[in-house]
């Protein structure tokens, strides 16, 4: 049964972690102080459950706590070594876990067991962090709070401002909480619904004052041509430059990709003070270890042109990287960690929006949204004094402590697929519906791409939401909903780097009774379409210069010479040799082309459901239930074919073991002697 203090805990927690202007995701950390019963003595023991490392406030439950025994946490206090030893107390805290202790103990940990209330949110608010990273923070603090709230200076996270900020408290009787310089809040209370209403009293009130004694334009006056681009420009020019950007900033990893147009960085794109701003970064430690140290920001107008726009970015870009060595070399001690990459986490160009990046979808996206908080802090901070964070070299300190290589070294071996950008044709159900679903469990971001709108969304939602994929509709016989799809794809998450050409349909007719129509159908969904879907997705590919896999979706057909099938059969026999063509003219760009032929998937496929079955089965002269078993029975190995078979043919083509195999087309029949690639 979960304890009480618990549940009004978890329910705090939530509350606060719901609103991105109270705290960032991830970002901040609660706690509650109560009593439990020992089960080894039978006695009471006074405990404290607190957020654990990584978790997530809007999201938090149990198993997401920290249980320490507070008696053995505040007994650190005897054996601190001081603030230059100050990490070794992270250790520690594992020695005072409760039971199994659940998650692991946070940096912040001290901070919540040292200070005298059962109850402490510590927060990063977008109101808080306007007021901490002021200049004139300490005089702001005092006029908007009085003695009510008090001024903590910058202190890295850690056990010596769990000391500080106790010491704050015991000082100051009347306090409700503090402002920590540069970073954000901590406020207490004797209970969770007044520490609750403590956090929003401090939020609350500091935004009151920046809205009511703040600069109309905090961010200066909007520079001529940097205004937004109108919508369908903007979409269209973000579209072309995600593969670009995307490229640039993957120059040491692979990274997936997250674009904001939201009015919040628009604004502040068109704005005179945007790049100075800029250059001074993030200053909340939760931000700039999402977001770097600072953005990349394209320094030319929204309406120059795409080509000298793209050229100037791959200037910024090498000189952003020099910059970031440079930063690197002028801090690093000799026992700091190597240097993780120096590729920007955030690139902003102006009148279109933001670019943010990660190893996978969620964290680019929390990339991006840590930069609106920061956008909202500095503008909170210039309307009432001046945008001041903390220093370069403590940043440095942080992103580049060993406890923060510490916990990366926990994190779980990436899935093979991981970073990787998959657009799934007919992806709607069956095969394609197979592809998609093995993908995104392989670690790719999938575009499910199908004509029927409602099954792309059916299947993306299943994958997982819009973290792992996403629906787009399109009808592979238009050029420009193809160049839709790609750009949607782009949009989603930064670029494409997997096409599979799986969209089809057939019908089983005599040569004799086959129409033009019919020949033409067939081909434009499957001929045309594949051609015009590998070439919208290579123009992305050529443009991100990362390389990439096309596969098509072949069949035995177009090997396999069979009855009453001469349209699809010769559709397919043409989707092989693009396979060929494509792979001797993309290879130059790290483009491998493969295909893979399947026999016989009967079981789920839409093909067969919308008349082919029936169709093949009468040809055969078989009930068409029974098909599935005719076809396995005429193979060599006497099994029938599942749309997960194709799949996992796709994703062994794409997962890097076959790195040096383009040209390729894999059999998935079973064993048809006669398909037998010569």
């Amino acid at each position: 049964m979960t304890h009480a203090v618990v549940q009004e805990l978890l329910g705090r927690s939530n509350r606060l972690g719901a609103d991105p202007t109270t705290t960032n995701f991830a970002g901040g950390n609660t706690s509650a102080k109560g009593s439990a019963t020992d089960p080894v003595t039978g006695r009471p023991v006074d405990l404290m459950w607190v957020k654990g490392s990584g978790g997530d406030l809007g999201t938090l439950t149990e198993q997401g706590l920290a249980v320490l025994q507070l008696d053995r946490m505040r007994a650190l206090v005897d054996v601190y070594p001081g603030v230059g030893r100050e990490d070794e107390m992270v250790a520690a805290f594992d020695f005072c876990l409760h039971g199994k202790g659940g998650a692991t103990p946070s940096i912040d940990t001290a901070m919540h067991g040292l200070v005298d209330a059962d109850h402490v949110d510590h927060l990063h608010p977008d109101a808080g962090i306007a007021i901490a990273t002021a200049a004139d923070g300490e005089a702001l603090t005092k006029e908007i709070f009085g003695d009510r709230v008090v001024w903590v200076p910058w202190r890295r996270p850690g056990f010596q401002l769990g000391l500080d900020i106790a010491a704050v408290k015991a000082a100051n009787p009347q306090a409700i909480g503090v402002i920590l310089g540069g970073h954000g809040i901590t406020a207490w209370g004797a209970t969770s619904e007044e520490c609750e209403s403590r956090s929003m009293e401090i939020i609350r009130t500091a935004q009151a004052y920046l809205d009511s004694r703040g600069l109309p334009e905090p961010f200066g006056p909007v520079r001529p041509g940097y205004g937004p681009l109108p919508d369908a420009e903007r979409r269209a020019r973000a579209a072309a430059l995600a593969p670009v950007i995307r490229g640039l900033a993957s120059t040491d990893r692979r990274q997936v990709g997250h674009f904001t147009d939201s009015a919040v960085v628009l604004d502040f794109l068109s704005r005179e003070k945007l790049e100075p701003l800029a250059a001074l970064g993030t200053s909340c430690p939760d931000h700039f270890l999402r977001t770097k140290v600072r953005p990349l920001v394209l320094d030319l107008p929204a309406d120059a042109p795409l080509d000298d726009a793209v050229a100037r970015l791959q200037e910024l870009h090498a000189a952003y990287r020099g910059d970031y060595r440079a930063y690197y070399e002028r801090h690093a001690a000799p026992d700091s960690p190597p240097m993780r990459g120096a590729d920007p986490a955030i690139v902003l160009v102006p009148g279109v929006g933001m670019f943010s990046f990660g190893a996978n979808k969620q964290t680019a996206r929390v990339a991006g949204e840590f930069y609106v908080n920061a956008i909202n802090g500095m503008r909170g901070a210039e309307a009432v004094s001046r945008y001041a964070p903390i220093d370069e070299s403590e940043k440095f300190r942080i992103e580049y402590w060993a406890l923060e290589e510490a916990k990366l070294a926990r994190m779980p071996k990436p899935k093979p697929l991981a970073g990787r950008i998959a657009l799934v044709t007919g992806g709607g159900s069956g095969i394609g519906k197979a592809i998609a679903t093995r993908l995104a469990a392989e670690g790719a971001c999938v575009a499910v791409a199908d004509l029927d709108a409602g099954s792309a969304a059916a299947v993306a939602a299943e994958l997982g939401g819009t973290d792992v994929a996403v629906p787009v509709t399109v009808d592979v016989t238009s050029a420009n909903a193809v160049a839709a799809a790609v750009d949607a794809t782009a949009l989603a998450f930064g670029g494409v780097d997997l096409v599979v050409n799986n969209a089809g349909l057939s019908i089983s007719k005599p040569l004799l009774e086959t129409t033009d129509a019919d020949w033409d159908l067939q081909h434009d969904v499957m001929a045309r379409g594949s051609f015009v879907v590998s070439r919208a997705a290579a123009r992305a590919m050529v443009a991100q210069r990362l390389g990439g896999d096309i596969v098509y979706i072949a069949s035995k057909n177009g090997v396999f010479a069979g009855p009453n099938n001469v349209a699809y059969g010769a559709a397919k026999a043409d989707q092989a040799h693009q396979v060929r063509l494509l792979a001797a003219e993309l290879g130059e760009h790290g483009i491998r082309v493969n295909g893979v032929n399947p026999d016989g998937v009967v079981r789920g496929s839409g093909i067969f459901a919308g008349g082919w079955g029936a169709q093949r089965a009468a040809v055969y002269g078989v009930p068409e239930e029974e098909l599935g078993a005719f076809y396995a029975q005429r193979t060599l190995l006497k099994k029938e074919v599942l749309p997960e078979h194709v799949a996992a043919a796709v994703f062994v083509l794409t997962a890097g073991e076959l790195s040096h195999t383009t040209g390729l087309h894999v059999p998935v029949d079973a064993g048809v002697a006669a398909a037998f690639l010569r």
